[in-house]
């Protein structure tokens, strides 16, 4: 400073910058406030970076994967809600104690003794306790028809069970089923998939479907297949012989439920 008061010239060339030192700390405490509520608001955002950095990294695709997934998971439970069910299995039905009739035979009980069920993994089978049910006996050269396909849709609509089995019985040069051929046929069936089973003791077919011919006539077409239907009750209701597609048939699928 120069005795006339004025400021000495500045010999660095940087601007002249007025610093003015207050008498009382006290009048800073304005800027110190100001200045803490800062730092307080870069913390804040600080925080809430570092929170939502893994939803922000990849942009807006984790959100929208987000939304997606909770949109799939609110759709399935209303689907398990309120979408169709199937037809309910009478279930806990005792065998009947006095059948009229003799194991075998119509108004009976099932033969007693076991088959393997083929259809997934091979496992045995207590034959009296498949009901109620529908049984499809195989003749030996058996070609698969429509029947097959329409009993599977009847008894799946209705609850009940469907299953196919050869008859293990060969007739002249007609030879048993094999067990690939009547998967196959099973697999025609679009509205219910029928069970595969194996009885290498013929109950079944001994019991219900008629004895092949010995011997066939030459080139003479194999017979229908044996329908026996069962009621919840272990009681034949019905053996049909060569059954055809119709209202009938369904009715007799549709009875079993109520037997």
């Amino acid at each position: 400073m120069r005795p006339d008061g004025d400021p000495d010239p500045d010999d660095y060339g940087l601007p002249h910058v007025d610093v003015v030192v207050p008498d009382d700390a006290r009048e800073l405490d304005r800027d110190v406030l100001a200045y803490h509520r800062e730092e307080r608001r870069r913390r804040r955002r600080r925080r809430l970076r570092r929170l939502f950095r893994p939803v922000t990294r990849f942009g807006v695709a984790i959100p929208i994967i987000a939304g997606a997934l909770l949109v799939a998971l609110i759709s399935g439970a209303l689907m398990t809600a309120f979408g169709p069910r199937p037809a309910p299995r009478p279930k806990g039905v005792a065998l009947a104690p006095h059948p009229a009739g003799a194991p075998g035979e119509i108004g009976g009980l099932l033969p007693a003794g076991s088959v393997d069920e083929v259809t997934g993994r091979r496992s045995a089978r207590n034959l009296r306790d498949q009901r109620p049910a529908v049984f499809g006996i195989v003749p030996p050269g058996y070609r698969c028809q429509d029947v097959v396909a329409v009993l599977a849709g009847r008894t799946h609509e209705y609850g009940i069970r469907f299953l196919l089995v050869a008859d293990p019985r060969p007739a002249g040069d007609r030879r048993p089923v094999p067990l690939k051929e009547l998967k196959a046929c099973a697999g025609t069936a679009h509205d219910g998939t029928p069970q595969v089973l194996e009885d290498a003791k013929a109950l079944l077919a001994g019991a219900y479907a008629p004895a092949p011919p010995a011997p066939p006539a030459p080139g003479s077409p194999a017979s229908g297949l044996t329908a026996v239907f069962v009621q919840p009750d272990g009681i034949v209701k019905d053996v049909v012989q060569a059954p055809a597609p119709g209202p009938d048939l369904s009715q007799k699928v549709k009875a079993l439920g109520y037997g």
